[in-house]
């Protein structure tokens, strides 16, 4: 079941990624971030309420809800630097940097949690994940000479580095938590990093003036990111950490898939290499691991 469950968290992230690039056109990133956050924490609730799972949260320990809300911390952190760096590039030169932390995810649940398991060929994986990730960054075009054009790399690491910390304080502090709930309460610490952001560099002002069309958009990827990330950590909390996280990082297809029917990106020879080196490292994890 958990493996099914991770297939569908990578449909919906995959989907999300490109809501949220055509949300954030002429909306600051900051401000979609803080909406769709909203979104998915009232997702989640509503998921909280109708699985009854809310009268649990009376025995939730101390543990559980320190590493959920730094779950939740390094989740904000990683929302605002992947859609920094989105609202400065194109999402094929993103995605497979913020996806990459597989790399990084999967080598801390082996230290971590003993997932030995194959082992060696985990890391033949983890190393074509990684070198597949080389392959695809691309150089920006012509606008090199602007100061942003360099800055979406820097965005794009941080994002993958706190996505991988989110997934392994996830784990643990959904242990003994119902996935939904867990969810629910490390969305909530995420709103108030988003909106705490809007509010102290005063991009509230900014609301009123979104577009429609963007608005639309935003609204629609965080519905798709509240069914991501219950389908994830439903995953995360019954499955294999170092097994479930290549799987959801499958949105990278669907991504690239996506970017090039619908927002005409385009990749080079070399970054399509790179695509397949992801995915094959990624599938071959999957199904042996």
């Amino acid at each position: 079941m958990w493996v099914i469950t991770a297939c569908l968290s990578a449909l919906f992230a995959g989907i999300t990624s490109i809501l949220a690039k055509c949300g954030i056109r002429r909306t600051d990133a900051d401000v979609a971030t803080a909406i769709r956050t909203g979104i998915v924490l009232l997702l989640a609730w509503a998921i909280v309420l109708i699985v009854g799972s809310a009268p649990s949260i009376r025995t939730v320990s101390l543990e559980s809800v320190c590493f959920l809300i730094l779950s939740g911390i390094a989740t904000g952190i990683s929302w605002i630097c992947y859609f920094r760096a989105l609202s400065l590039t194109n999402v094929n030169k993103i995605a497979p940097i913020d996806k990459s932390s597989t790399v990084l995810t999967s080598i801390l649940a082996i230290v971590l949690f003993q997932e030995t398991n194959h082992l060696f060929l985990k890391l033949f994986c983890i190393v074509l994940i990684f070198a597949g990730t080389i392959f695809m960054i691309q150089k920006s075009n012509s606008t090199d000479t602007e100061p942003s054009s360099s800055k979406w790399l820097i965005y794009a690491i941080l994002s993958a580095v706190f996505a991988a910390l989110t997934s392994i304080f996830a784990k643990i502090g959904i242990e003994n938590v119902e996935s939904n709930l867990g969810t629910a309460i490390r969305t909530g610490v995420v709103l108030v990093i988003a909106w705490g952001i809007v509010f102290a560099k005063k991009k509230y002002k900014l609301i009123p003036a979104i577009p429609k069309k963007d608005l639309l958009f935003i609204l629609l990827s965080g519905l798709t990111t509240g069914a991501s990330w219950l389908c994830y950590y439903h995953a995360l909390q019954t499955g294999i950490v170092s097994v479930v996280a290549p799987i959801d990082k499958l949105s990278l297809a669907v991504t690239i898939l996506f970017s090039l029917i619908f927002l005409k990106e385009k990749l080079s020879l070399k970054a399509w290499i790179g695509f397949f080196l992801i995915l094959a490292g990624t599938i071959f994890m999957t199904i042996y691991a």
